[in-house]
C-alpha cells in the first residue's frame, strides 16, 4: 500500500472504513451505466435515496451482452411505489428485483436492479442481521450514483464500512486464525456463496479476491483494526489437528442457521421475482446457463405461469446440480 493510501491511523477505524468507501467512489463510471441508472431512478420519482452500481459488470468493465446489477436505495416503499401490492412485497420480503433495459447510442444496455429501503439496507448490512445477501454483496466493491446529498452518502458509506465489519467478524467467529487477507476473504466468501442457491462454479471465492486483491489486501487491516484484531491483539493460531465437532459450536450454529436461511429466502425470492421481472424466467435459464453450464428449457407454459415455473425449474435443476 502506498504512503498517500495509508490510513490515518489517528482516526477511529469505523471512521476510516467510512473514508475507505467514500474515496473508492471518487471516480467515473461509464456513461452507458451513469444513462441507465437514471432512467431507473426515474421510476422511483423523489424517494430515491441514490443508487449502487455492483457486481461483475463493475468489475470487468465489461457492458456489452452483459446486464448490470444496481441497488435502488429508497425513503420507504409506500412512497417508492404507485401499486400497494409492490410496496407491501417488498416490506415483507425484501428486495423487489426488477428488469430495465435502455438504447445508448445504439447498445441496447441491459440492468437488473433491486429496490431496498435504506432503513432495511443498513440492518441487512449489519451484524444482527442473520441473511447474507447485502453484506456479503456490499463488502465487495461497489459504486453509489446519484446521491441525494452528502449526508445520505456518508450514512450509505458507513453502512458499506458495517458490511465489511459484518462479513470479517462472521468469518472470524468460525475461524480466528484466518486473518491474512487472501485466506480470510477466500474463506468468507466460500462461506456466504455456501449460504444462498448459487449456480457459480466452484473456486469463486478466489476469484473474487484476486480480481480486487489490492483492494481487500488494504482495506482488511482497518478493518480487523474496528473489529479489535490488530497488532495490539495477536490472532489465534491455527489448530494442528482436526477440531473437535462441539469446537466453536455457536458460530458452526449460526453458519448452519444462515445456510438454511439463505436456501430458503432466495427461494422464496425467486418466486416472487417470477412476478416483477420482466423475462424473469428466460434470465433465469441465461443466468444458469452461463455460471453452471446446465442447460434449460423453457417453454411456452413457462412464460405464462412464472410461479409455478419458478417452483418446478428450481427442482429439476437441484437435481441437476445446477444449485448448490
Amino acid at each position: 500500500m502506498s504512503e498517500s493510501a495509508r490510513p490515518d491511523n489517528s482516526e477511529p477505524s469505523e471512521d476510516r472504513l467510512q473514508q475507505f468507501v467514500l474515496d473508492e467512489w471518487n471516480r467515473e463510471v461509464p456513461d452507458a451505466v451513469s444513462i441507465a441508472a437514471t432512467d431507473v431512478a426515474g421510476r422511483y420519482g423523489s424517494s430515491v435515496v441514490g443508487i449502487l452500481f455492483y457486481g461483475s459488470c463493475l468489475r470487468t468493465g465489461e457492458i456489452e451482452d452483459k446486464i448490470l446489477d444496481f441497488y435502488v436505495i429508497v425513503d420507504d416503499y409506500q412512497s417508492a411505489y404507485e401499486k400497494s401490492w409492490l410496496a407491501k412485497a417488498n416490506q415483507i420480503l425484501p428486495p423487489n428485483v426488477f428488469y430495465h433495459e435502455i438504447d445508448v447510442d445504439g447498445l441496447i444496455v441491459r440492468s437488473k436492479y433491486a429496490v431496498i429501503s435504506l432503513q432495511d439496507f443498513e440492518f441487512r448490512s449489519s451484524a444482527s442481521c442473520l441473511n447474507v445477501s447485502i453484506w456479503a454483496r456490499f463488502c465487495q466493491p461497489c459504486m453509489l450514483l446519484m446521491p441525494r446529498d452528502k449526508g445520505f452518502q456518508k450514512r450509505l458509506a458507513a453502512a458499506i464500512g458495517v458490511a465489511v465489519q459484518t462479513m470479517l467478524k462472521n468469518l472470524l467467529e468460525l475461524k480466528p486464525w484466518a486473518t491474512q487477507s487472501r485466506e480470510l476473504w477466500v474463506a468468507a466468501f466460500e462461506a456466504t456463496y455456501a449460504a444462498e442457491l448459487r449456480s457459480e462454479r466452484g473456486g469463486k471465492g478466489l476469484e473474487i479476491y484476486l480480481l480486487d486483491q489490492a483492494r481487500y489486501d488494504d482495506l482488511t487491516p482497518i478493518a480487523l483494526s474496528a473489529l479489535g484484531v490488530g497488532p495490539e491483539k495477536e490472532p489465534e493460531e491455527a489448530p494442528s489437528t482436526q477440531p473437535a465437532r462441539t469446537d466453536r459450536f455457536p458460530a458452526k450454529l449460526a453458519w448452519f442457521l444462515r445456510r438454511w436461511n439463505g436456501k430458503v429466502v432466495s427461494f422464496l425470492r425467486l418466486v416472487k421475482a417470477s412476478m416483477t421481472f420482466d423475462g424473469g424466467i428466460d434470465y433465469l435459464a441465461w443466468k444458469i446457463r452461463r455460471h453452471s453450464g446446465v442447460e434449460v428449457e423453457i417453454k411456452d407454459w413457462m412464460r405464462k405461469h412464472p410461479i409455478f415455473a419458478g417452483v418446478f425449474l428450481f427442482w429439476s435443476l437441484r437435481q441437476k446440480g445446477a444449485f448448490k
